[in-house]
């Protein structure tokens, strides 16, 4: 079956997939991995230091990968050789991911434990920028913009439910 740019799936064709998890590279992976169970609250699930052929020609120079899980979300926190050579930074990547927040005040919360992670200095990061302030749209929207460890950016958001579906 294929479809015109005008159609739409008909009910019950449509495709669906879900989320498995969020790549993550890193240059220290002890220092990820440690920032990740910390601020998330998860779990350092499983690693890996053999792969396959598929995942060596994908993703050239991997040494190491550790499965983070937290929140409902696995994150595959990976290391590549000193050899590799990373992309331009103007490479187009992920400009950010957003997570969701039940609540304003759990909205509230994790700024503050980022806050508190980055002010303990357990962890090194490649932009130690502090979180933004957390704003509100005009539909009552709030969210934040935070960094990892590794430079990587994240937005958390509270959506109350009258401005679901907007």
């Amino acid at each position: 079956m294929s479809l015109s740019v005008d159609e739409t799936p008909s009910p019950g064709t449509a495709l669906r997939a879900g989320l498995h998890h969020l790549a993550v590279e890193t240059a220290d992976l002890d220092n990820c991995v440690a920032w990740y169970t910390a601020f998330f609250g998860g779990t350092a699930a499983w690693s890996l230091d053999t792969f396959s052929d598929l995942t060596r020609d994908r993703l050239p120079g991997i040494t190491r990968l550790t499965e983070v899980v937290a929140v409902g979300t696995r994150f595959h926190v990976f290391t590549r050789s000193a050899a590799y050579t990373r992309p331009h930074p103007d490479t187009l990547q992920f400009q950010h991911v957003c997570m969701t927040a039940a609540t304003a005040e759990e909205l509230r919360r994790w700024r503050d434990r980022w806050q508190r992670l980055y002010a303990s200095g357990r962890y090194v990061f490649a932009r130690p920028e502090p979180p933004t302030e957390i704003v509100v749209d005009s539909d009552g929207v709030s969210s934040f913009y935070v960094y990892d460890v590794n430079g990587l950016e994240y937005e958390f958001t509270h959506i109350p439910a009258e401005a679901e579906g907007r």
